[in-house]
């Protein structure tokens, strides 16, 4: 079993998991983040019966946690960055490492996206939730569908739903 911890988040993996916290990546933060004016990146790349998973964590329970305004945006961003980081980090990464993890997790045949979203717990009548996860899921599904059509929201409740 591999385990992630993201701020107060931990996530456990199974042994059928190839998993590497992404943004941590000597090759993400010291030669692919400075191109074109910083590269983003998710969290987590996750590679399981030739799937590629890419994850993205956002903690809105924590205080002064910065709302972002169009977050299905700033997530897109991060896919295609990733994506674009793998490439490149199977041909030039440093680590060697991190060269096979990326040549691995890009001899997949198909991309999952999973948003794990924890909302504030503390709720006001007004706005209930930081955001509406069936508007964030449509807004998704419109930014991100030539590469999954069905991406995923989950937050530490339902997380279990899905096989990873």
């Amino acid at each position: 079993m591999t385990i992630i911890t993201e701020k107060n988040l931990t996530f456990t993996f199974d042994h059928n998991c190839h998993v590497s916290k992404y943004d941590d990546w000597s090759f993400y933060r010291n030669q692919f983040q400075k191109i074109c004016n910083g590269g983003k990146a998710v969290d987590i790349v996750c590679v399981k019966n030739n799937k590629l998973w890419l994850i993205e964590i956002k903690d809105y329970r924590q205080p002064n946690t910065g709302k972002v305004k169009h977050l299905h945006i700033a997530l897109a961003k991060k896919i295609r960055d990733t994506l674009a980081g793998l490439v490149a980090a199977q041909c030039n990464a440093n680590h060697h490492q991190e060269k096979q993890f990326a040549s691995h997790a890009l001899r997949t045949t198909q991309i999952e996206l999973v948003f794990h979203l924890e909302q504030p717990v503390k709720t006001s009548k007004l706005f209930p939730q930081a955001f509406d996860p069936a508007d964030l899921m449509q807004k998704l599904k419109g930014q991100l569908k030539a590469i999954d059509a069905h991406p995923k929201i989950v937050n530490k409740n339902n997380i279990k739903a899905y096989p990873l």
